[in-house]
């Protein structure tokens, strides 16, 4: 696997300084305690976990010296015994027969996770294994959480929240409806290379309900940054050579058509939801969001302000 390289900082370091002052100064004399909350949205092996590693070091580092959270919206996935009463109540919808679409994650776990870190209160972060059940994965027992907040003068500055699905927000039915249907009309013409018309119109649907409650997460977010893919097809590419790499260091790794057959079952959320990630997620409320395109290589081509 080429080793991804860090040509991001250069734009997201400014960015996350610029909104950090604001944050601060819109909450002088108020809540000083809530800490601000950076978003990052990245396809599967675009280059999330270098930048979130770069970035959290140079925000704890001298002369900015903060304290940092981070936080993966997978540590919030269902616990395994939840996750397979999931998928047994709903054997038809293939979407969340394993971790992954929105539903599978424990949200009520995060609005109670959000809500003590931004009051400031002792936290316990939750943490999930995908190595556990061979692979299909579960929470850490509590005991094992990092506790942070435990004393008064080391109050979380800064919060990080990184995930493939951070920042979707649900079409509604009518939104889903036009999506399908363009979908399909391309399949029928032999011109699709997507997943979403293969799909059930309410497979997506249930999908698009339950990611409505993640809405109470999104709405905490003060910056967010997106890491796009030029193609988002990249990720299949992205995703071989991750668990190529896996697979020469002897821990493991899918197979070519394994690696096929699991993106394939993300893809149509990709397909849903990154128009409007692209638009930019706050509406009028502009400046909040960066939008990083990278190419094949993951190489910044364009970054823009939304």
């Amino acid at each position: 696997m080429p080793e991804i390289l860090d040509d991001k900082s250069q734009y997201c370091i400014p960015f996350i300084l610029e909104r950090l002052k604001i944050h601060q100064r819109n909450h002088l004399g108020k809540d000083n305690s809530r800490p601000f909350v950076l978003a990052l949205n990245g396809v599967q092996g675009a280059g999330k976990t270098t930048l979130v590693t770069t970035l959290s070091e140079t925000l704890r580092s001298p002369p900015h010296s903060l304290s940092v959270v981070v936080l993966s919206i997978d540590d919030l996935y269902l616990t395994h015994a939840a996750q397979k009463q999931l998928a047994e109540s709903h054997a038809s919808n293939p979407l969340i027969q394993h971790r992954g679409q929105p539903s599978t994650h424990d949200i009520s776990l995060g609005i109670s996770l959000f809500a003590s870190l931004l009051a400031g209160k002792p936290t316990k972060i939750p943490q999930y294994d995908k190595s556990r059940f061979n692979g299909q994965g579960d929470r850490v027992d509590e005991s094992e959480w990092q506790i942070v907040n435990k004393n008064e003068g080391e109050q979380i500055q800064v919060v990080v929240f990184e995930g493939w699905c951070v920042g979707f927000r649900a079409l509604g039915k009518e939104g889903v409806q036009k999506k399908w249907d363009a979908a399909r009309i391309e399949l029928a013409h032999a011109n699709y290379n997507g997943r979403l018309a293969y799909n059930k119109f309410e497979d997506l649907i249930f999908v698009d309900e339950a990611l409505r409650q993640y809405d109470t997460l999104t709405d905490q977010f003060d910056a967010l940054i997106h890491i796009d893919a030029e193609d988002t097809h990249f990720v299949y590419e992205w995703r071989w050579e991750q668990e190529a790499a896996l697979r020469s260091k002897g821990r493991g790794g899918m197979s070519n058509e394994q690696v096929k057959t699991f993106v394939d079952g993300y893809y149509p959320a990709y397909e849903l939801y990154t128009d409007n990630l692209r638009a930019g997620i706050f509406g009028s409320d502009s400046g909040k969001q960066l939008r990083l395109i990278v190419d094949e290589e993951r190489k910044v081509k364009d970054a823009i302000r939304l």
